[in-house]
């Protein structure tokens, strides 16, 4: 089990429910769910989760995710997954998935680097640390 992976197993449902949301805002960030996205993030999630998340509800909180999105935009939303994971060790988890997220596609955009920055900053992690994680999570 990867470092993520126990630290998600004990996430309550809210702290879960805000890293499937920060997976998701990674994943939109450059105006496009594509399919190899949408894949990686439906076999992250339901690894991560070790099945806790049924796939009913994990579609039911990506259209939720979606909706939020749209109706608040980004920064509010990146905000209301800060307040969800209180603890640094879990955005830094939150972080993490969204590069890995961002990554599946095989390339690290501009758009989606800038968002990464703008995401480490809205959940308070340091910038230098998230270019540390950027670079050890991105494609080689």
């Amino acid at each position: 089990m990867s470092a993520n992976a126990s630290v998600v197993q004990g996430l309550s449902s809210a702290k879960l429910d805000a890293l499937v949301e920060m997976m998701f805002l990674a994943a939109s960030a450059d105006g496009d769910f594509s399919d190899v996205e949408r894949l990686h993030f439906l076999q992250s999630v339901e690894s991560l989760t070790d099945g806790r998340l049924a796939k009913a509800a994990l579609e039911g909180l990506l259209d939720r995710a979606k909706k939020d999105l749209d109706a608040s935009g980004r920064e509010a939303r990146l905000s209301a997954v800060k307040e969800r994971l209180p603890d640094v060790g879990a955005r830094k988890v939150a972080l993490a998935l969204a590069i890995q997220v961002t990554a599946a596609d095989g390339i690290i955009r501009t758009s989606e680097r800038e968002l990464i920055m703008d995401t480490a900053e809205a959940l308070e992690i340091d910038r230098d640390e998230a270019a540390d994680l950027v670079a050890k999570l991105s494609p080689k």
